[in-house]
């Protein structure tokens, strides 16, 4: 016999029981460690690694890990991307914000106030009734009192402190009118008068 292997069996009558003189299919075709009949009829095993068809596939390097490999269309690509890990960050005033690096993280990083900030949100700096971050404020101010104060213009200036008055803050502040006072002069004429020296005034 010219060749050794049978790739079609028929009956005297002319029917065909098996046929694989048309097929196609080589060892690259075929997964590794499987078999199959050539065209010729030869029993072979398949070479094929691949796991699957990845010639739709569309990551590329930066889609995946540094240091980790995929297949891609066939093509075998090493990642890019950063591995991050866990990674912290803080914020420290009420529109700061934390900007995420980009890469691969474990999932177990966080972002808080910062711990200096966070020492300030107790209930005693907040007011009371006001609610913030949780912390509900005890405020209520300090007693505050006012006085008031009776005032004589005088022609120079001078200065009134609450504290002088052992009060915090002036409710109301009286000035009395400017004095002008008229009087008559040995040389026949008048002479005026017009406020007062501060008798405090050095």
């Amino acid at each position: 016999m010219a060749n050794e292997y049978v790739n079609q069996v028929g009956l005297a009558d002319g029917t065909i029981l098996l046929d694989v003189s048309t097929d196609t299919a080589v060892q690259s075709d075929v997964a590794s460690g499987k078999y199959f009949h050539l065209a010729t009829g030869q029993r072979v095993q398949g070479t094929c690694t691949y796991d699957s068809d990845t010639t739709d596939a569309d990551a590329t390097a930066a889609d995946i890990a540094y240091g980790k490999t995929a297949y891609v269309n066939k093509n075998k690509i090493e990642g890019s991307m950063p591995v991050v890990g866990t990674t912290t960050g803080s914020i420290s005033t009420v529109a700061g914000t934390y900007t995420i690096p980009a890469g691969q993280h474990s999932g177990l990083g966080s972002v808080s106030i910062d711990s200096t900030e966070q020492a300030k949100i107790i209930a005693s700096n907040i007011k009371s009734g006001v609610v913030i971050l949780g912390v509900t404020g005890s405020y209520s101010g300090a007693s505050i009192t006012a006085g008031t104060l009776s005032a004589t213009p005088y022609l120079t200036s001078k200065t009134y402190l609450p504290s002088g008055i052992s009060k915090d803050y002036f409710s109301e502040v009286t000035v009395a009118e400017i004095t002008v006072t008229r009087t008559d002069n040995a040389a026949g004429g008048v002479t005026v008068t017009v406020g007062a020296e501060d008798p405090d005034a050095d």
